[in-house]
């Protein structure tokens, strides 16, 4: 039971998240950082209440390490964000964000050869995509000039550099929870406390975009009947969300195998991404569709579904010869 909520969790919140966050962006492509801000400071205020006790409770793990990982952790999710000033559309995001928590491996030890070939098969799925995107840039140019191609070159630049980032990150924090055992929640708190003074560089854009915000068309909230700006009422929900696709993967981590909680969350982003191109009829040519399923193939070769399949087929083997 446990298991079919947090998957569930993970599918209503995660999706209905991207949704409103592609909501937010379409008007007003720079909201990034007050999304940001604001999630960190949900998340890190019920987990100062619930997790740290409101602060009785000490940390497992050192705070001086949370610092480096908060570092990353912040730089990662600030970059991410700023990126879709940059002509960055959501499909081309959701698809350079998919790989993130296993592309640790350029920075680890190869073992296995698929291992190389999962590597390649989310690398050269990023490029078909990256590459059909650019067209469909250099398509624009004649209207918007050639800057507006640099623009969307910085844009890439910078998913790079936080798919990079992302990957150093998963591995010190792996080396952290076989050090001082897995502390997800505790965790999870620190990542989103210790970076809220960051915010403070960030403060003119964030101050800026609650004006525009505030100004935004206002609307009747259904159940509770109280009116306020519609972009308001889209960062509740993107925020209410993000926490739920949060717990509902941190459930999944303690039901279920990394294998299992790996192949909800690739299929849920896959779900996202369909949703983003149907919905909001983001452009997205066949070629992207093959990039797509190459990336999809590569994370699930890395997780070793294969390996599992084959050997569920060799235990139902040996039991009818049995």
């Amino acid at each position: 039971m446990g298991t079919a909520f947090a998957v569930l969790l993970v599918f209503v919140g995660c999706c209905s998240n991207v949704v409103f966050l592609e909501l937010l962006v379409r008007e007003f492509p720079g909201c990034g950082n007050i999304v940001t801000f604001a999630q960190f400071v949900f998340i890190a205020l019920e987990g100062f209440i619930f997790e740290a006790k409101c602060g009785r409770k000490k940390p497992a793990i050192p705070v001086s390490n949370y610092v480096i990982m908060v570092t990353m952790f912040f730089t990662v999710s600030v970059i991410n964000n700023y990126a879709l000033n940059f002509n960055i559309a959501m499909p081309l995001h959701m698809i350079f964000r998919s790989p993130v928590s296993h592309s640790f491996l350029l920075f680890d030890n190869f073992i296995l050869i698929y291992k190389y070939l999962s590597i390649v098969l989310v690398s050269t799925g990023i490029f078909i995509c990256t590459i059909m995107s650019a067209k469909q840039v250099v398509s624009t140019l004649q209207k918007e000039g050639f800057y507006a191609f640099m623009h969307w070159l910085i844009g890439i630049a910078m998913l790079t550099f936080a798919l990079l980032m992302s990957a150093r990150m998963g591995i010190f924090q792996e080396t952290l929870y076989k050090q001082y055992g897995k502390h997800s929640k505790e965790a999870l708190f620190y990542n989103h406390c210790l970076p809220l003074p960051g915010f403070l560089l960030l403060s003119t854009n964030i101050y800026n975009h609650c004006i525009l915000f505030s100004q935004s068309t206002p609307v009747v909230v259904p159940v509770v009947g109280v009116t306020m700006p519609i972009m308001w009422l889209y960062l509740l929900i993107n925020v209410i969300t993000q926490y739920v696709c949060i717990r509902g993967v941190f459930i999944l981590t303690t039901e279920c195998t990394s294998l299992t909680v790996t192949l909800v969350v690739t299929l849920r982003k896959f779900l996202s991404l369909i949703f983003s191109i149907l919905y909001f009829q983001n452009p997205f040519t066949a070629w992207h569709w093959v990039g797509t399923a190459v990336v999809f193939v590569g994370t699930l070769l890395y997780t070793e579904v294969w390996s599992s399949v084959r050997a569920a087929l060799r235990g139902d083997k040996e039991k009818k010869a049995e």
